[in-house]
């Protein structure tokens, strides 16, 4: 399957904010976002000019490198919040925050989304008692995602969940640090998505 596989500090810099590719380091000093506030590239410190499709454009780009989907999937997932009741914008950005990685990623057993991925891949988590490594599997409230037994004394998951307290887990869902597992209470609202995004703009993009 492709996949990027460059340097992800430069997609926070083009995107002119924290995209939180990196784990830790994007909550230290040695951020590039911190260090570098411009886009990469030779003409990255001029002032750019966008148009309105620049625009849409650049805040779609923005989506899907902060959940990790490449543009077929992407569009998938747009076609499903299209047929869905409801703003469709939103119902984007919760199909988006409804898959497995992710939520792996809000519960703090890994450090970055791209990390929790390679952890869903690598069969360290179950849903329901289930084994699931499909990293779009899309959970459903009441669904329980518990670490694999034999996982548990990974050092990275360990260090990733004692660094939840700084990172905080979303209120729609539950964590059981002790029994290495999570709840989703209830599946997130707009306002509950604090991420500077303005869907509306992939809306109009998709729309034309």
């Amino acid at each position: 399957m492709a996949r990027y596989r460059g340097a992800v500090c430069r997609l926070c810099r083009r995107e002119g904010m924290k995209l939180y590719l990196k784990g830790d380091r994007c909550y230290s000093d040695k951020c590039a976002v911190e260090r570098r506030n411009y886009p990469p590239g030779q003409h990255g410190q001029r002032r750019p000019k966008f148009s309105n499709y620049g625009e849409q454009l650049r805040e779609k780009q923005k989506v899907k490198r902060i959940y990790g989907v490449l543009e077929k999937q992407f569009r998938r997932y747009f076609e499903m919040a299209d047929r869905q009741k409801g703003i469709t914008g939103v119902n984007l950005l919760i199909l988006l925050e409804r898959r497995l990685d992710n939520m792996v990623f809000r519960l703090g057993f890994a450090s970055s989304r791209n990390e929790a991925r390679q952890l869903v891949r690598h069969n360290h988590f179950r849903v329901n008692g289930r084994k699931v490594n499909i990293p779009s599997y899309l959970v459903k409230p009441g669904d329980v995602i518990e670490l694999r037994e034999k996982s548990r004394k990974i050092q990275r998951i360990q260090d990733s969940l004692e660094a939840v307290v700084r990172r905080g887990v979303p209120s729609w869902l539950e964590l059981d640090k002790d029994r290495f597992r999570g709840r989703v209470l209830a599946l997130p609202t707009r306002e509950d998505l604090t991420m500077p995004i303005r869907e509306q703009l992939i809306v109009e993009l998709y729309s034309k």
